[in-house]
């Protein structure tokens, strides 16, 4: 799997082997950033759920000047980081404002070291992503007076119809049942429900 644009494209990026990764697809990743447009350069970002650290590395190619990546397992965590390190050269910039947390995402630990975040990128495996998302917009929810973020991009199974309270779709790319899809999430004008 390989950085598909911006100054870092055609970086190789390292996936541990076995099904505990899932990486985003190069086709659904360029219709992603090719969506997203002018809101990548100079944005911050959080890829949580990170594995490969591909959306996040992606934006940091593409202009974004920093983030974070949020990924529970160890093994997984340290590839991640060599790929932010291997980014970061190809980019010929430095790792300051760039973090890596070996976390659970949904224990929100995390948020304390989150500053004002421009975009969400979550990609959870499948399996759960039904069952995590409405704590993981609860918590984004909870940022309320931080001021992020703008947009969540969620990366999940085509049969999902992801509809959290307070939040709309801008934009959906992929259908089809078990095919990868992405839902762009923007708040709904107004505060949370839950504020």
């Amino acid at each position: 799997m390989r950085i598909s644009g911006g100054l870092a494209r055609g970086i190789q990026l390292q996936v541990p082997k076995g099904d505990a990764v899932r990486p985003a697809t190069d086709s659904l990743r360029q219709a992603v950033f090719s969506s997203l447009g002018t809101v990548i350069p100079d944005a911050t970002f959080v890829d949580l759920f990170a594995g490969s650290g591909a959306y996040g590395l992606e934006a940091l190619s593409r202009g974004a000047s920093s983030g974070a990546w949020v990924e529970k397992h160890a093994r997984t965590a340290g590839m991640l980081k060599q790929n932010v390190v291997a980014v970061c050269r190809s980019l010929g910039r430095s790792q300051n404002g760039l973090e890596t947390i070996c976390d659970d995402v949904l224990s929100g630990r995390w948020l304390a070291s989150a500053r004002s975040v421009d975009v969400v990128f979550a990609d959870p495996p499948y399996p759960i992503a039904e069952q995590v998302a409405w704590r993981l917009f609860e918590l984004i929810d909870g940022q309320w007076e931080s001021g992020w973020p703008g947009l969540v991009v969620f990366e999940h199974p085509g049969e999902l119809e992801l509809a959290p309270p307070g939040w709309r779709v801008r934009k959906r790319i992929g259908r089809g049942t078990r095919q990868p899809c992405v839902s762009m999430l923007e708040r709904a004008p107004g505060p949370p429900e839950s504020a």
